[in-house]
């Protein structure tokens, strides 16, 4: 070794059959082996390489150099030498490692007979190269399985029987095959292989061939197919669709012919109904007229006759009061004078403020009085009266001139049976203010923003759409837009005559009475009649209950004011009293005034009692007029409802009248014009009938005019008729494919009977070679005094049963029974013992019975008596070892040695390490002679 790692030039004799390598740890132990590891082409040990040790050295160039046997094998044969052509019984071995190119490469040489390292020996040197190199050293027996075992890790000795079955078996298999029967096997398996690979081949392209005349198959049917399509559509196009169009256009002819005649006796009816209904019209307005002028008559009598019968018992009462004053002073007469001025004060008083308090209230039952009769006249007027903030907010968006209308001005109720379920649903609505111009929205929102309005102003409006049979909207009638939302939720209740009835309608749903049900559940949401304000009949509860009002505040006003003139009478008469008049004197001086009230008061009263006879009369008259008024007006008012309803739908009848005639009389032209076209075509009318039954309809012939073109425009069809000729070429070249396809399986088969019986041959081999490997071992174990035991596998003639074959190995240490490989029951010792058996039985055969062997620290887990057994071990086998030990080791491990190699480490401060002692054991025959 030169310039390798710290040793500049070293040379060691390795000639002994046990050569034992010792020094401390770090002093070149494993880099001897790794030197011999690197001449030998192998890997170093754990993750050294070569050229960590050349860079150590800091030299541009490494040498390796090694002399091995090269002795004639019993037999000769055709390689009588290991390294034949080589015949010279020595052989030396050279590595070169040098930098190249920024890297270390290594080149390897082999040279007849033991050669010096010198200048003129590289020259004539014949480098090799990695692989080539390996390939001698296979030859020569380094095979590839003792190379891996060769280069074992430093204390992985028993790494060997850690192998399973089939790895074990692939090892034997690889060391001891029989090379010409493997050559034979393999060289029949990959003509076999080859000759399946080519009729696969062969088989891809008759299948490939196959896809293609069947694709060939499908473009030529494709083509026809896309012909007979067209020919078809064609078909269609010409005769099919002009015969359907006609017949199409009879029909629709006779059909607007029938519509037009039921819509003409539809219009017809709706006039005469229109005719009837404006009869009824003028009957009912006639009525509406006289039920009001008999109302007006009758009120100008009530009015005339109210003032006499106001002023007779106003004159009645006052008679009444001025006999009470008689009586009373009567009865102050006949008291005793004297009677207490300060008392008498205290009364006046007090007749003094009942007098005011009871004016005050005639004063607001006066202002109320004036308010009923002005809602009773907007009533009567046919408006409805609003509260203080309604009419405070629409004079502001007048001010602004915003126009805008309320929701109750709007909506009329044309079922009154259904006035008070109308009447709570809109409730929370009825103070809505509707703007006419959406654009109005923000100047509204802030007119309702100061005023601090707390109901809706809405600026959407939309037309009112047919109202859903049976819901609450059927029977509102809206004279304008209205909002979309209240629209819907009016159209979503149902009306239902009872609680009962609603308990089969889903959804929301009213009764007449107003008990009403939603989502959230149901409840009564009905209001006082007085507080309806939708529609004629709101209108009407509202004016019977003002007149109701009015007619009992009257009656109040009579008795309050009565009662306030009776209060100052009596003031009078008591302030007389106190002033010094008696009650004597004061009845002698009205004696005149109360005798002609006690007079007329008879007369007085029967004519109050006469008057208000009449005046009930006359009231009684005018509600009833009022009535017949009121119901007047309701029915005429559904009766122009239905009166605009029948001329809307007249106008409507008439213009489809006016749009069929037209129709009508255009589709029996273009009648005539495709009749004419089927002449002149020469179509057989006779079979119309047949293709009405097959196509239906024109639309029906259309649409498969345009299925059939969409199948033409988008399917992949074969447009050129070239395709046809291409399928039979294509078929041809098919069928001369398939008849060499056929020959060549034949072929395939043959192959295949010849691959059968190499394997059986290399089967008999293999049977062969692990009987002798058997014996090898066993041999071996003699030697060491352990049995072994092997079992054969089985071999057949399968390739998943060769696949799966392993080989058993089981061994007897001591006669405690037999273990396995690695079955974790061997100690260390005895796991070394069974890698060394399998190893060196590896490297035992006939013409090579030793080996060579070195192996990193054996012993480095053994007791002293495994050393003793190892060292025997090795003594008594023919291969030749090369092992290392540390100097911490038991004296034992070097009794097996012949030769001592002992390394040293480099001191401190030199650059190249001492180099290595040797010490060769005495011989026998030496030691006599020195005796």
């Amino acid at each position: 070794m030169r310039n390798w790692d710290f040793w500049r030039s070293i040379e060691v004799p390795l000639d002994a059959q046990i050569v034992t390598i010792v020094g401390p740890n770090g002093s070149g132990k494993t880099t001897l082996l790794d030197a011999l590891r690197t001449l030998l082409s192998l890997r170093c040990s754990g993750r050294r390489d070569y050229k960590r040790y050349v860079r150590n050295s800091t030299e541009p160039v490494a040498w390796l150099r090694g002399v091995v046997d090269n002795p004639r094998r019993k037999g000769g044969g055709l390689f009588p030498n290991p390294f034949f052509p080589l015949t010279n019984e020595k052989v030396t071995l050279f590595c070169r490692i040098k930098k190249q190119g920024g890297d270390w490469i290594r080149q390897y040489a082999v040279v007849d007979g033991e050669v010096e390292l010198g200048p003129a020996s590289e020259d004539q040197l014949k480098w090799l190269g990695v692989n080539e190199y390996k390939l001698i050293l296979e030859q020569a027996g380094l095979t590839r399985a003792i190379a891996e075992v060769l280069a074992l890790e430093q204390g992985d000795t028993d790494k060997l029987c850690e192998y399973g079955p089939k790895p074990l078996l692939d090892l034997v298999f690889q060391v001891f095959g029989d090379k010409q029967v493997l050559d034979n096997y393999q060289q029949a398996k990959s003509e076999q292989r080859e000759a399946e690979r080519e009729l696969g081949e062969l088989t891809r392209q008759l299948d490939g061939l196959a896809a293609r005349v069947e694709q060939m198959r499908s473009r030529a049917q494709r083509y026809q197919d896309w012909r007979s399509l067209e020919t078809e559509v064609e078909r269609i196009e010409r005769h099919v669709l002009p015969a359907l169009r006609y017949l199409d256009a009879c029909d629709s002819r006779d059909g607007y012919v029938n519509q037009y005649k039921g819509v003409r006796r539809e219009l017809d009816a709706r006039q005469t109904e229109l005719e009837s209904i404006d009869a009824e019209l003028r009957q009912l307005q006639a009525r509406a007229d006289a039920a009001k002028a008999n109302e007006t008559h009758l009120d100008q009598q009530y009015k005339a006759l109210f003032g006499p019968f106001q002023q007779a018992g106003s004159e009645a009462k006052s008679a009444e009061k001025l006999l009470e004053q008689r009586n009373k002073l009567k009865a102050l007469a006949e008291r005793e004078s004297g009677t207490d001025a300060v008392e008498l004060a205290e009364q006046i008083a007090l007749l003094r403020s009942q007098q005011t308090e009871l004016q005050a209230r005639i004063k607001t039952a006066k202002q109320e009085r004036e308010h009923l009769a002005e809602q009773q006249s907007a009533l009567q007027g046919g408006s409805q009266p609003s509260e203080p903030f309604v009419r405070q907010m629409r004079a502001a968006l007048d001010e602004a001139g915003i126009p805008h209308q309320m929701l109750t001005e709007l909506v009329e109720v044309v079922d009154t049976d259904w006035q008070a379920a109308v009447e709570a649903l809109l409730a929370p609505y009825r103070h809505i203010i509707l703007l006419n111009r959406e654009s109005d929205r923000q100047a509204a929102f802030q007119i309702g923003q100061r005023l601090r309005y707390r109901h809706f102003i809405v600026p959407e409006r939309e037309p009112v759409p047919s109202a859903t049979p049976g819901s609450i909207l059927e029977i509102l009638d809206f004279k304008g837009d209205a909002p979309a939302w209240l629209v819907r939720q009016l159209a979503n209740v149902q009306r239902i005559k009872s609680v009962e009835a609603g308990a089969r309608q889903a959804g929301d749903w009213i009764t007449p009475e107003g008990y009403h049900k939603e989502r959230r559940g149901a409840r009564h949401i009905g209001i006082e009649t007085r507080d309806h304000a939708f529609g004629e009949a709101a209108r009407r509860s509202r004016v019977e209950a003002i007149s109701r009002q009015l007619r009992d505040l009257n009656q109040q006003i009579l008795d309050w004011e009565g009662t306030s003139l009776e209060l100052g009478r009596q003031i009078a008469s008591q302030q007389m009293q106190l002033a010094g008049m008696d009650a004597i004197q004061q009845l002698a001086a009205r004696q005149d005034e109360f005798d002609a009230a006690e007079k007329m008061l008879p007369e007085l009263r029967v004519e109050a009692q006469r008057l208000g006879g009449e005046i009930a009369t006359l009231q009684a008259a005018k509600d009833e007029a009022r009535k017949e008024t009121d119901a007047t007006k309701e029915l005429l008012h559904r009766a122009q409802h239905e009166q605009t309803q029948l001329l809307k739908q007249v106008k409507e009848l008439m213009t489809q009248v006016e749009s069929r005639q037209a129709e009508q009389t255009r589709q029996i032209a273009e009648v005539e014009r495709l009749r004419d076209e089927l002449e002149t075509s020469g179509m057989d009318f006779s079979t119309l009938a047949g293709l009405r039954e097959e196509w239906g309809s024109e639309k029906n012939a259309l649409h498969e005019i345009h299925r059939q073109r969409e199948r033409i425009e988008h399917g992949d069809w074969e447009r050129d008729a070239s395709v046809l000729e291409l399928r039979e070429k294509m078929q041809q070249d098919f069928n001369g494919l398939e008849r060499e396809t056929q020959n060549r399986g034949r072929e395939v088969e043959r192959a295949r009977e010849l691959t059968d019986e190499a394997r059986s041959a290399y089967i008999n081999k293999l049977r062969a070679t692990i009987r002798a490997y058997a014996l090898n071992i066993k041999r071996l174990g003699e030697l060491a005094g352990i049995a072994v035991e092997v079992d054969p596998p089985h071999l057949d003639n399968d390739d998943g049963v060769l696949g799966q074959a392993g080989l058993v190995v089981r061994f007897d240490f001591d006669q405690k029974g037999m273990m396995g490989l690695n079955d974790g029951e061997a100690s260390g010792g005895q796991q070394v013992m069974k890698s060394l058996i399998l190893l060196i039985g590896l490297m035992m055969d006939e013409t090579n019975p030793s080996g060579f062997v070195f192996i990193d620290e054996p012993f480095a887990h053994l007791d002293v008596l495994n050393i003793d057994k190892v060292g025997a071990f090795l003594k008594a086998t023919q291969a030749q070892y090369l092992i290392t030990t540390p100097l911490t080791h038991n004296v034992n491990a070097f009794a097996p040695s012949e030769l001592t190699l002992c390394t040293y480490k480099k001191r401190p401060g030199e650059r190249w390490a001492p180099v290595i002692s040797q010490a060769r054991r005495r011989t026998a025959a030496l030691a006599r002679a020195d005796q």
